[in-house]
């Protein structure tokens, strides 16, 4: 069966035109403290991530993967810079622009599922719906679950699921009000190898037959060969990408750069 097309907007029009991608930064800037002890989590980061693509971001603990991902994603303010959901700029919100800005045009994948434990697989699901106010799209919610193998699933807790199961639920709930940017911080990193597999195939079909645009941060070399491309980051710059990504290749990239 296949997947349902979101429709996203396309990187280039059809005058040849780019169209703005779906999420960008412009010299994004994130440091904690001051003068010696000051660290330079991320440190004039320039990258767009481009519609209907699945980019992995990877590099060595501290280059600044997920400092990056939550300032673009408006979890944290940057020190200075710009970042932009499509053409929207994160910055200029305030707290209610932005709570509006991640229920509504972004999902997200942690590593540790952040899921309710009182509430079932559904209804953790149909969270993002609910608090928007939304009716719950009963098809797509169907679709979703039987897509990630969780239909069955449905009733029970998060406390009553595998790992991989809750992961599933967790990307479920990323996908409910089809957002335009998914960002994935180490979606894999407490799953075993099975349900690693699983939840990146479904990652990398939602993005080849829905059009989905995904971030994935990655330290893993088989995860980011699931991506279009790579973006490698270093002491919270870019230093290095790759196109059409094998495990070989991401192996090779990290032995020449170093992490």
């Amino acid at each position: 069966m296949a997947l349902q097309s979101i429709t996203p907007e396309p990187d280039a029009l059809a005058d040849g035109h780019q169209a703005v991608p779906a999420a960008h930064s412009v010299d994004l800037r994130k440091t904690y403290g001051t003068g010696q002890a000051a660290v330079h989590a991320v440190a004039g980061i320039s990258v767009a991530f481009g519609h209907g693509r699945f980019t992995a971001v990877m590099g060595a603990s501290g280059s600044g993967k997920s400092t990056l991902m939550q300032c673009m994603a408006g979890l944290d303010r940057p020190t200075s810079g710009q970042s932009f959901v499509g053409g929207l700029d994160v910055g200029s919100l305030d707290d209610a622009g932005l709570t509006q800005l991640r229920r509504d045009r972004i999902g997200f994948v942690f590593q540790y599922f952040n899921l309710i434990p009182t509430l079932t697989a559904a209804e953790n699901i149909t969270l993002p719906a609910a608090l928007a106010g939304k009716k719950v799209d009963r098809e797509w919610l169907g679709y979703l679950t039987e897509q990630l193998g969780i239909a069955d699933r449905l009733t029970h807790r998060p406390g009553e699921l595998s790992g991989g199961q809750q992961q599933r639920v967790a990307c479920a709930r990323a996908l409910m009000n089809k957002p335009d940017l998914v960002f994935a911080d180490e979606p894999t990193g407490n799953l075993d190898s099975n349900s690693s597999a699983d939840l990146l195939a479904f990652l990398r079909r939602s993005v080849t037959e829905l059009g989905q645009s995904i971030v994935m941060v990655t330290h893993d070399p088989r995860s980011a060969a699931y991506a279009d491309r790579v973006v490698f980051l270093a002491d919270g710059k870019v230093v290095s990408e790759l196109e059409k990504p094998t495990a070989d290749s991401v192996l090779e990239r990290m032995r020449i750069l170093g992490t």
